[in-house]
Order: C-alpha cells, then structure tokens, then sequence
C-alpha cells in the first residue's frame, strides 16, 4: 500500500475527520479553560512559575518530540538500518547535555529567556535585540516547516486532495494555533503538550507491542527479518549498509546529526520551560523526566523502524515515501488495520500542532520581554502592556508563519527544521555557555556571537542545494548553491563560537568582575549575590528575580 492509498483506508467510516474534529475542539475548550490563568505576563509566559516537575517534564517531552521523529526516525532506520541508530542515540544525548550545562544555572539565572540570563552581566539593551532577533529567525523557521508538515500529512489522511486543499488547512491549523495560545498561553500550552505526549507513547508503545507480538516476542527474530527482507542481509545490521554517496553526502549527514544534538539544546522553547517550575532542582527532575520519557520514545521508534523493514519491506516504503516519512503509518495498517493507521495519523497530527503551540508562545515572550519591553520601551513597560503585546505577537507571528508555509508549500520539511536548528546551534548555544560559564564574556563577543552565527548560518543555508541547484531546492529552476551542504551547521556552529571569543578578546568592552561573581553565585545556588551581605551567603532567596520575573538590568 502506498501513500496514495491511505485516503481511501480512512475515508470509509470517517474515523479520522471524527477524531480531527474531536481534537479541535478540545483544544479550543483547553485554551478558554486556561484562560483565567494569564492574566499577568508571569503567568502567560511561564505559568508563573507554578508547575510541578513531573508536568513539566512530560510537556518538555511533548515539546521535544516532532512529527519528524515520530515519522522521520522509524522510516530512516527501516530503510537505512543500522545507520540511522545514530538518529535515536541523538535526542538522548541532548537531554545530556541540558540537565549537566544548562537546566540548573539557565532557570537561576533567567526569567523568561535567554536574554534575561545574559543581561545580568552584559549590556541588557543590545543583548536582548540581537537575541530577540535570534529567536524570531528559529521560531519563523520551525514554525513554517510544521505547518507545511501538518497541511502535507493531515490533507490526504482527511481524504481531500490537491494544493488548494493543502493550502486550507495549513491556514486552518495556523489560526487555530493563534487563538489558543494567544489566549492561553502557557498554561494551556502545557495541557495540549502532556495530553499528546500521553497520546503519542501510548499508541507507539501499542504499535511496538504489535510488532514484537507478531515476531513471537523475539527481538533476534525481528532482526533477522528486518535483514532478510532489506536487500542487503547481514550487512543491514552494521554500519555501513546504505551510507554509499560522496564525502560531500557523508558530511553533510554529519552536520544535520551536530545540528539535531547542539540546536535541541538551545531552542527557545525548550529553554523557556526550565523557568516554569519553582526551583532549579524541579527544573532539573523535569529533565530528568523527560530523558526518561524520551529512552522509551526512542527505543519504540527503533522497534517500529525494523519491524517497517521486517513487514513492509524497502519497496513498499519507498513507494510510500521516497525519504521512508510513511514508513510508520503503512505499519500501522498492514498490523491494525484502519482503525490503527487512523490512531496513529491522529498521534502525528496532534505532534505537530502541539510542538507548534511551545514555538510560537516563545516567539510572542520574546518579542513582548525582549524586543518591547527591553529594547524599545527599556524596561518601563507596564505587565499590562507586555501582555498585550503578548498577545498581538501571536497573531502577528503565526500570520507569518502561515504565509510562508503558503509561499514555501513544496519546500523541504527537513531542510526548513534543520535550518532551525543550525541557528540556534550557532546564534544562541555559543552565547548561552560563554555567558554561564567564562568570565571573560563581554557584550561584544555576545553580539559578535549570535549575528556571526546567525548570518552565517542563514547564508551559508540560502546558498546550500536545499534552495537551488537541486530538483528537490525551493527554487528548482535556479542555481546559486555556492555552499556545498544543505545543513550549515558544521561551519556555522563553529563560526559562533570563535566569534564569541575573538569578540571578547579584542572588543573594547570588559568585563565586570564583580558582577559576574554575583552571576556566578546567582547560577549555582540561586542566590543574588547583590542583595547579600559582603561575605555572607543567605541561606534562602528567591530563585527568580523580582515578584514580576522581570531581569533588572543594570
């Protein structure tokens, strides 16, 4: 069965346009349900700081977790077997690196983003405008490759056909997010993101379970199967097996996996929910969860992927999608039948629409803190006003977003998210750990930093092959790919870095000794350091700064 055919499955008795139905109205309940709780921009943003660990943890998890692991991972470990295990050992390594470099000392030191943490020991102003602009650029990215997603997978599953049809529901999804997050926000945000988390492990835990029932419970013979059927016997389950291409391929796959690892670490959203808890040790059990959520995610995706490959076979995949995206759906049915490719289809769809709700509330805080409030009103705005602005960002950005999803309809979902992550890989990582963590950081390596990865990774991608020179490229008939790489962030990532220091070493700024031993103690035991006593440590302090989780810049 290929993708064409999955129309038809579903379309018999309706389920999926009941279930899609269902789902969008409930989504709409949940955002005039938490609507009471934002009325204040520590509320709308961060939940005022009120959530528990293990609510938060499985949001992170649900905010994590895209359509294009859910589809995207089991469909390339089916067909390039061992070789994309690389794909699942990835987002458990970036839990890594968060709980151990960033999830304590990120939710010590910010208040809703990461220009809130820089701004204790640099220049507030600059910061927050280059990081605002920053985060804007990942957020457009991210948000127009998921609803080009959404519209690509939701139009055939609902049983309409045709750009029009795509184009209709891409600009249904992008105003259906705009009302529930602009009334919601966080608050309902977090309801949307644990509900579809459940929903997804769930039902991927179910479909696993089918697999391995159907292979007597013995993962060595699922194996075996995956390898007979695959083409390539044994070698399917070593290295090796499909990474056949140009060293131009091989390391353009390199830089997507960077890519994947470094850029999860410093996407905004994410970042945004370490200051949603209470406490820097809640913030760091939500980690915590949501690494363990993620293992099992991962290990289902792995059984999905070669039980795709035991059961399906590379030709029917293929013909389901070249790039193996159906691969999981086609699972679904050949072992459940309609009713479990229509779960399934609802899973992913829910996936997409949940991980854009977390995208666009960061985008709206940062352009209300950052942008407004810090640049352009310099920290006089009122609660009320960064509220409202708030709000009006929302719309403003997934207008945006949704209009670019329509200019852009055919372009890469791939390439678009992997640009998204190349960004925030060079623009705000190198920013993020320098600021934690090297006193030497001045203002200028921070600017340097964020535009140089910025604009080195937004070139570097506009003159890649996923723009031209390609029949896949968002302009096909052009070529101006001067870049070999579709995914910058091999060169771009370590671009931001150098930038950091080179800015640090030879700009004219310096840096504050005083105040970043006031960061320091602030990062480690969330204590201002400012507020005490010389010589004397408190032994208890608010973790976040100010009774409106506002940073004072100084």
């Amino acid at each position: 069965m290929s993708a064409s055919q999955l129309p038809s499955q579903i379309a018999h008795d309706g389920s999926t346009l009941s279930v899609f139905a269902i789902f969008v109205v409930s989504v709409i309940l949940i955002a005039l349900w938490g609507a009471a709780d934002t009325d204040t921009p520590r509320r709308f943003f961060i939940s005022g700081r009120g959530l528990g660990s293990a609510r938060n943890g499985i949001a992170l998890f649900g905010d994590f977790i895209s359509a294009a692991t859910l589809l995207g991972t089991p469909g390339l470990i089916a067909l390039a077997g061992f070789d994309g295990i690389p794909y699942l050992v990835g987002p458990i390594v970036v839990w890594a690196v968060i709980l151990l470099l960033i999830a304590e000392p990120f939710h010590n030191t910010g208040s809703y983003t990461v220009a809130d943490a820089l701004a204790r020991r640099l220049r507030p102003r600059p910061v927050h405008l280059a990081m605002g602009l920053a985060t804007l650029v990942i957020s457009l990215f991210y948000l127009t490759a998921q609803l080009v997603g959404a519209g690509a997978l939701a139009a055939p599953l609902l049983g309409i056909s045709g750009e029009a049809a795509q184009n209709f529901l891409m600009v249904f999804l992008g105003i259906l997010m705009i009302i529930y997050v602009a009334i919601s926000g966080m608050h309902g945000a977090t309801l949307v993101q644990v509900v579809k988390a459940a929903f997804l492990l769930v039902a991927s835990i179910f479909l696993a379970l089918l697999v391995l029932a159907k292979f007597g419970w013995n993962p060595s013979d699922l194996l075996g199967a995956a390898a007979h059927r695959s083409g390539v016997a044994e070698k399917f389950l070593g290295p090796g097996a499909r990474s056949e291409g140009t060293g131009i391929e091989r390391l353009d796959r390199m830089s997507l996996q960077l890519g994947a690892l470094f850029g999860a670490a410093a996407l905004p959203h994410l970042l945004m929910r370490m200051c949603v808890v209470p406490s820097a040790r809640a913030a760091r059990r939500s980690v915590q969860w949501t690494a363990v959520l993620t293992c099992v995610f991962c290990v289902t995706a792995g059984i999905l992927g070669f039980g795709a490959a035991a059961v399906l076979g590379p030709q029917a995949i293929v013909a389901g999608s070249p790039s193996g995206n159906t691969a999981t759906l086609l699972l679904a049915h050949s072992l459940g039948g309609s009713w479990m490719l229509t779960v399934m289809a609802c899973v992913a769809f829910a996936t997409i629409l949940a991980v854009v709700a977390g995208i666009a509330l960061a985008a709206a805080t940062s352009v209300a803190h950052d942008l407004y409030g810090a640049v352009i009103r310099r920290g006089r705005a009122t609660e009320e006003q960064e509220l409202l602005v708030a709000r009006w960002a929302v719309v403003g950005i997934g207008s945006a977003a949704t209009g670019l999803s329509l200019i852009a309809g055919h372009i890469n979902i791939s390439f678009a998210a992997g640009l998204a992550f190349a960004v925030a890989a060079s623009a705000i990582l190198p920013a993020l750990l320098y600021g934690l963590y090297w006193r030497g950081f001045t203002t200028t390596g921070a600017l340097w930093s964020i535009y140089g990865g910025l604009l080195s990774s937004v070139v570097l991608a506009a003159l890649s092959p996923g723009v031209s020179g390609s029949p896949t490229a968002l302009f096909p008939d052009m070529d101006f790919s001067l870049f070999p790489l579709q995914y910058p962030t091999l060169v771009s990532a370590p671009v931001g870095f150098l930038l950091g220091w080179l800015g640090s070493v030879m700009g004219k700024g310096k840096t504050n000794p005083a105040t970043y031993s006031a960061l320091e103690l602030r990062t480690f035991t969330g204590v201002d350091g400012q507020s005490a006593p010389q010589g004397h440590v408190p032994t208890s302090s608010p973790v976040f700064p100010g009774p409106t989780g506002r940073s004072r810049h100084r």
